[in-house]
């Protein structure tokens, strides 16, 4: 985060004695192949009032903001060490599952020294081994409670053979190996890559760019440069002005796993190391790169109103990440598609992907998406086998409203204005002007400025209640319609898994016919009307052509007992969403819908 997100509540002569502390952190990773980076925090010119009470709180946050899960990066700490400034041991006590207090005296500074252990790759956790390190901070630097707003630098000891370094950190003088930051907020949101990755850079909106690419990969650099371009152009008119002096994307090329995680000024990019080698893979790449760098402006600046300053110790509750991510989802199609990467069929193909996966999930008819936003902590990062059956995605369902609102404008403005005249009031106002997060009220509120109309209803029933949209309404106002195929194969609803010559069942979706008739998930399918089956595609194969309420007796393992089920057969109750345009739309349809996809 920004600084002047941090503590503004300080009196001048407060502020002033704040600013002569100095906070430092060193970095060493000695061992790499053992995962281990040692971290030495250094508190130096304690102020009166703590040498007074004779200790410093050192904390570790327990979440990485963007990613709305607790994760106790407390667990991966130990050897927690500290002295004084002359090199005298000071007493450690542990008072919370992340907070460390260093016993000081009369001391008037602190050397707190631990052991960080990181080996999980993904985009929110560090990682260290003998080919690089990754460092996702607030799961490794701690800071001295009361004091997040102060200034530090952070010297990186690299491994004795690692040349690079890649930050959006600014460099203290030419030292490359040494960053600073102005406030524990934006250091806690400005990964670093370590060790010996491909760096290449280039410009986009008149903004310095660079990517730090980690990993075995073949890629077309001048095409990727060119392509990203585009998207951070195209990113950049939305709101009419580019934030940064400078851009970073760290990419880790990896054999399995993606996603990405927005930062102030950088983004961390998980890819497989195969996305560049076709076209289907690379345009999800690119829909990648225009998600996280849309975050540069949703979420990082313009925000809900929890989303900053952070409360690192718990959870910052928000109803609004259907639109921090749900809006993003949507615009990082709507980008590739100004973008010239996707036509419209596909663009279509996408929007009609939202609607699929919201109405096809029993969840929907369970969970609003404010409630689903309000609930990532425990739901959506915590998911299990009746995840389906409860809970909705805010990403995706999200989406979908977004799309929704945006016909809705172009509709009420007769295709003058448009969504993205929604997030522009919204940068102005609240991160330009205001210096704060929206509220749920002030969102909603620009909204109905932008479409002037009232859409106390629309809110009620399709945000915060779970009341199914009228999609054919709002595509009508783009001369487009939605056709709805019901899906008529006769199934048992159930998600199989072959394990180890094992037909497992997964996951059952709530309303078909093996939910409805006692399967239940971990149950082992062993035969279908007493003979014996092989595998998942055989159970599936088995059932698809039998007739609607046909009898199977279903023979399972539970708990290592035989069982026989009788299961009358259906269809799964899910269906196939598709949009297509209608066959004669009118001047005013055409304007809608050319504004929308970007034909003009």
């Amino acid at each position: 985060m920004k600084k002047k997100f941090a503590y503004l509540f300080f009196l001048p002569w407060l502020t002033l004695t704040i600013q002569a502390q100095q906070l430092s952190y060193n970095l060493a990773m000695t061992k790499p192949h053992t995962h281990y980076f040692e971290v030495e925090t250094k508190f130096e010119a304690l102020p009166a009032n703590v040498i007074k009470r004779g200790y410093v709180d050192f904390k570790m946050p327990v979440w990485a903001p963007g990613s709305y899960l607790v994760r106790e990066f407390a667990k991966n700490v130990e050897g927690e060490t500290a002295k004084d400034l002359a090199g005298n041991v000071l007493k450690i006590e542990k008072i919370t599952k992340n907070t460390w207090r260093v016993f000081t005296g009369k001391a008037t500074g602190a050397l707190f020294s631990y052991q960080v252990y990181a080996f999980e790759i993904s985009v929110r956790t560090s990682f260290l081994d003998a080919s690089h390190g990754f460092v996702s901070p607030s799961g490794v630097f701690v800071f001295p409670d009361g004091f997040a707003n102060l200034a530090a630098t952070v010297q990186i000891k690299p491994f004795k053979d690692w040349q690079e370094i890649s930050t959006s950190l600014e460099p203290v003088g030419s030292n490359k190996w040494i960053r600073r930051s102005p406030n524990y907020d934006l250091l806690a949101d400005s990964p670093i890559e370590i060790g010996n990755h491909r760096i290449f850079e280039f410009k986009a909106a008149n903004i310095p760019h660079r990517f730090a690419m980690y990993g075995t990969t073949v890629y077309d650099e001048t095409r990727i440069k060119r392509d990203v371009t585009k998207i951070v152009e195209v990113s950049t008119k939305i709101f009419g002005e580019h934030p940064c002096k400078d851009y970073t994307f760290i990419v880790h090329n990896l054999g399995s796993g993606s996603g990405g995680l927005e930062h102030t000024n950088s983004t961390v990019l998980g890819v497989n190391r195969n996305a560049y080698s076709s076209e289907g893979s690379y345009l999800g790449f690119l829909s990648l790169v225009a998600h996280e760098y849309f975050h540069l402006w949703n979420v990082k600046r313009l925000r809900p109103a929890a989303l900053g300053p952070f409360d690192y110790d718990n959870e910052n509750y928000t109803r609004q990440l259907w639109v921090a991510e749900g809006f993003t989802a949507y615009y990082d199609n709507l980008i590739v598609r100004r973008a010239g990467f996707t036509d419209e069929a596909g663009y279509l193909r996408d929007l009609a992907g939202n609607i699929n996966e919201h109405e096809n999930s029993p969840g929907s008819a369970v969970q609003s998406i404010a409630e689903a936003s309000f609930d990532a902590w425990i739901k959506y990062y915590r998911r299990n086998e009746n995840s389906a059956n409860n809970s909705v995605s805010y990403y995706g369902s999200g989406a979908r409203v977004a799309s929704v609102l945006d016909l809705e404008i172009l509709h009420a403005s007769q295709a003058q204005k448009s969504l993205d005249d929604v997030m522009r009031l919204l940068y102005n106002e609240y991160y330009k002007k205001l210096d704060r997060g929206f509220t749920e009220e002030e969102f909603k509120k620009a909204v109905e400025t932008v479409a002037g109309k009232n859409l106390d209803e629309f809110f009620a029933k399709h945000v915060y209640d779970t009341e199914k949209i009228n999609y054919n309404q709002y595509l009508a106002y783009a001369g487009l319609q939605l056709n709805v195929m019901p899906e008529k194969t006769m199934t048992l609803g159930a998600t199989l898994a072959d394990e180890n010559g094992r037909i497992m069942v997964k996951g059952l979706r709530k309303g078909a016919a093996g939910y409805e008739h006692g399967l239940n998930v971990n149950d082992e399918i062993i035969a279908l009307n007493g003979f014996r089956l092989t595998s998942g595609a055989a159970v599936q194969s088995s059932v698809a052509g039998r007739r609607p309420g046909e009898k199977i007796a279903l023979t399972i393992v539970r708990d290592g007992l035989l069982q026989t089920l009788d299961i009358p057969l259906a269809a799964s109750g899910a269906a196939n969403y598709f949009i297509v345009p209608v066959s004669s739309p009118s001047p005013a349809q055409k304007a809608v819908y050319d504004k929308w996809v970007g034909n003009k």
